[in-house]
């Protein structure tokens, strides 16, 4: 594994193929980045599927609500947790391929449990949605995420922690 410069500001993504570590941003969005670390720890986005995953664009998971792997996941992406929505935190950073994305509805304060990874440059998004973090290794089990809307046979956040809990 790569050398993790802040163990407090990395998740580790289990997927099927192999981890991903994210850096987080905390310094560019550090409400984002505690929600995430927050959701980790308390084992919320452990077995949470990838319900919208569109080729050349991003993969999007974080429905705590109602992307559990082992419910129904007819609703995944309409739901967030139980915990207040965000405000966003724009920044200059671009949506560059491996960046971790907010998703939201219509309002930008709307981001809530919801995130999306890049799969390439995705500039039209750019001061519209909340960048908080970037993939540091493991982008190639990303590229290998199932694609649809929903997928026909979901790949599923086997386990997220924060790189700092994990001995």
């Amino acid at each position: 594994m790569a050398e993790i410069k802040d163990p407090e500001n990395t998740v580790i993504i289990e997927l099927k193929e192999g981890n991903v570590v994210i850096e987080l941003l905390a310094d560019v969005a550090p409400k984002h980045s505690e929600r995430m670390k927050e959701l980790a720890r308390s084992g919320a986005y452990d077995g949470v599927v990838f319900h919208r995953v569109i080729e050349g664009f991003m993969a999007q998971t974080g429905d705590v609500q109602f992307g559990k792997s082992t419910g129904d996941i007819r609703m995944a992406g309409r739901g967030g947790s139980e915990l207040s929505d965000l405000p966003a935190e724009f920044s200059k950073l671009p949506h560059a391929r491996g960046t971790l994305g907010a998703a939201r509805s219509q309002s930008p304060d709307s981001a809530n449990s919801q995130f999306f990874i890049n799969f390439s440059d995705n500039d039209f998004l750019n001061g519209q949605y909340t960048v908080y973090g970037r993939v540091i290794e493991g982008m190639e089990h990303v590229d290998a995420i199932t694609r649809g809307e929903p997928p026909a046979k979901p790949d599923t956040m086997i386990s997220v922690k924060v790189a700092a809990d994990v001995a």
